[in-house]
């Protein structure tokens, strides 16, 4: 099976010790949907754990892998890259190898890791970024990405999120039409996937408006996201949209193991009958 998990903020004691409780899934492939941690030695301690468990894993960074302290020895691009690097000698997938083509149970699926960035677009109509920025401040939501995601050698991460943009496009056009993608990416494809009310203004720092129709673009059988901590299963199209984000200790059932979080992205279900905007929330 391909199966799917993201947000493991590995950082908290909890998590770390959910972790160690998933078993072994010989033959299934497992994407993790970023956010997995916050330094390198952290995502190395996952990958270490989970490769001898997973016939294959997939990775995309969230935000929490990219960022550093302004004193750090790498950062922006050259963080991401040292990132990449690791996962390769780990024989980990990253957004930068060739797509694997996925053809176990529900396949054949081009399974893509996609690391787009965001760029601010989620807001409302009318209202600038910066305008966006102060409404979002005043009240009380400003992401720690404005300090500890870093752009370098970018102007912004605007700029890095359309070269990501163009570059992943130019990747996808050379895969057969004919053959259904899995589309993986850390943030939301889609604006009306970002519910959280509480937080609403995080919205800002969720995805980009770019990638709306990619799901149709692209020909993708399921698209996977996480970062919202909000677990549940859309259907836009026809298209399946898998959110798999564990979160925070406060977010999950200590009564639940991890393996009961892992998500089967294929094989899957058909959409429901009728129920195109149709949401499964997920415990």
């Amino acid at each position: 099976m391909l199966l799917a998990i993201s947000d493991l903020h590995v950082r908290h004691k909890r998590n770390r010790e959910a972790l160690e409780g998933i078993g072994d899934h010989p033959g299934d492939w497992l994407i993790l949907a970023g956010d997995l941690c916050e330094t390198a030695e952290q995502l190395r301690y996952v990958f270490e754990f989970l490769t001898p468990r997973f016939e294959k894993l997939l990775w995309v960074p969230g935000n929490h892998e990219l960022w550093t302290k302004p004193d750090a020895e790498r950062r922006g691009v050259a963080h991401y890259d040292h990132l990449v690097d690791l996962a390769r000698s780990l024989g980990v997938v990253t957004p930068e190898d060739p797509y694997p083509l996925y053809e176990g149970p529900g396949g054949p699926a081009y399974v893509c890791p996609l690391f787009l960035l965001y760029d601010y677009s989620f807001r409302d109509e009318g209202l600038t970024k910066e305008e966006a920025l102060r409404r979002s401040a005043k009240s009380g939501i400003t992401c720690s990405d404005e300090w500890l995601l870093s752009p370098q050698p970018y102007a912004s991460r605007e700029d890095w999120c359309a070269d990501r943009l163009k570059l992943t496009e130019a990747r996808l056009s050379e895969l057969p039409t004919s053959t259904p993608k899995v589309l993986v990416n850390h943030f939301p494809l889609r604006w009306d996937l970002v519910r959280i009310p509480r937080i609403q203004s995080f919205e800002l720092w969720c995805g980009t408006r770019a990638t709306e129709d990619w799901h149709k673009r692209w020909g993708a059988s399921v698209c996977v996201h996480g970062h919202l901590h909000l677990r549940a299963t859309d259907w836009r199209d026809g298209v399946r949209f898998e959110e798999v984000a564990v979160g925070y200790p406060r977010h999950w059932m200590a009564t639940k193991s991890w393996d009961r979080y892992l998500r089967t992205i294929l094989p899957g279900p058909p959409p429901p009958k009728g129920k195109q905007l149709g949401t499964i929330w997920h415990r």
